[in-house]
């Protein structure tokens, strides 16, 4: 594509960028925590009638915890007469919901306002900025490549409770998306870092435990001895699960609740904690869960007269890691060459946080961290005096991640029919 085509493409986006914040602006001022299912619903209600000014068609589906919203699945299939299964699929990811209650984003005073180049709410980088990006660069295919944008079966998919991690959502795109889908381009913001984009290729994985120790109760004063305390116990498993960090596999343990005792004139009988464990490389994530419940079996604490604690260590949740791989790579590969034609520069970046890409990246080629830049994402709280601040997505870096967004599509389209 010659200089001229790409400018009028970027003056087109910088044309329509105050429309594209006014409507960020609706989404983040409609809160939609996880656990308001109401708020996600409305969310879900005004993205879908935005999409349909675009020609989507919208689903709701129900999510399997009735305490959460509903899945938004919107699709616009192609109008060339030969058959759809002969054309391209292509799955953009966003999701609904964000960490914010309304009683948080009221005690913060945190909400919609612009100061400077950034635009702070609840939301506004993780991830309503990314489903505006989606808007943009739909927009600006149609515009720039519209029979190619016509010949395309689009899909934009927003799980209602990714901040949760429920895999209903993951089993709903696997029913909904074909086994052709050329790609599951992921919104989560995109980090800038010396005038670099960076893309996200690979994910930890995360299992959450849950570590319970049953002892026995005493008399603290009286009958020490005949006590077993459970929370002298769980320190001892505490310690022998952080001691599984490994930084040089990167692989870490984290101990993040502690529960136990009642008073402290009694020998505690029981005792709880959770911890997540996370990893790149699936070898490593299989190979230290497996050490985690081992340490059942490693109960040291015992009373005078020979009763030993219990440890029962639980695998509640397991999202497996997305490591580095080849379609992916094939993905990333097609952004850095667009963004080299653009005089830009794009690097791949690992993430110890979870996505969606991690349910997709075995079935179809992923790529994410495509929405626009930002910061401190999950932070409501603002105090200039202690460095906090909220979050807030960088209203510069829409136009340009979207421009490239849209010309590496374009070549993903193109590649796809050489193919």
């Amino acid at each position: 594509m010659n200089r001229d085509s790409i400018e009028r493409i970027r003056n087109y986006l910088d044309r329509k960028l105050d429309d594209y914040l006014d409507i960020l602006r609706r989404m983040v001022e409609i809160n939609s925590f996880t656990f308001n299912a109401q708020g996600v619903n409305e969310l879900g209600r005004l993205t879908a009638e935005i999409f349909a000014e675009r020609g989507f068609q919208a689903e709701f589906v129900p999510s399997k915890r009735s305490d959460f919203g509903q899945h938004l699945f919107l699709y616009r299939k192609p109008t060339s007469s030969s058959m759809e299964q002969a054309q391209p699929t292509l799955a953009l990811i966003s999701h609904l919901d964000t960490v914010y209650s309304p009683e948080e984003q009221e005690k913060n005073h945190f909400r919609w306002r612009i100061e400077g180049r950034r635009a702070y709410g609840p939301g506004c980088v993780d991830i309503k900025g990314g489903t505006v990006m989606i808007l943009m660069v739909l927009d600006a295919l149609r515009e720039a490549f519209a029979a190619e944008f016509e010949q395309v079966h689009w899909i934009v998919a927003l799980d209602a409770s990714e901040e949760a991690l429920s895999e209903d959502f993951s089993q709903a795109c696997l029913e909904r998306f074909p086994a052709h889908t050329r790609a599951c381009l992921v919104f989560e913001a995109g980090n800038i870092q010396e005038e670099t984009f960076k893309l996200v290729v690979a994910r930890k994985g995360r299992a959450y435990f849950q570590v319970e120790v049953e002892g026995r109760s005493a008399h603290s004063g009286n009958n020490h001895q005949n006590g077993a305390n459970a929370i002298v116990q769980l320190a001892h498993t505490i310690q022998q699960l952080a001691a599984l960090t490994d930084y040089q596999r990167q692989l870490t343990l984290n101990v993040g609740v502690v529960r136990g005792g009642t008073v402290v004139n009694r020998v505690p009988h029981f005792a709880q904690a959770e911890a997540e464990l996370r990893a790149f490389s699936p070898p490593v994530f299989e190979q230290a869960i497996q050490k985690v419940l081992a340490l059942q079996e490693d109960a040291r604490v015992i009373s005078q007269d020979g009763f030993t604690c219990k440890v029962k260590i639980s695998l509640l949740e397991k999202t497996s890691p997305w490591p580095e791989n080849e379609a992916t790579q094939e993905l990333f590969t097609v952004w850095q060459k667009t963004a080299m034609q653009l005089d830009m520069k794009v690097a791949p970046e690992k993430r110890g946080g979870l996505s969606d890409g991690n349910f997709f990246w075995q079935h179809f080629p992923t790529l994410d961290g495509l929405g626009p830049a930002g910061n401190n994402a999950h932070c409501s709280e603002r105090d200039p005096k202690s460095g906090k601040d909220q979050e807030y997505v960088s209203i510069p870096s829409f136009v340009p991640k979207a421009l490239l967004n849209t010309l590496a599509i374009s070549a993903l389209l193109d590649k796809h029919e050489q193919a």
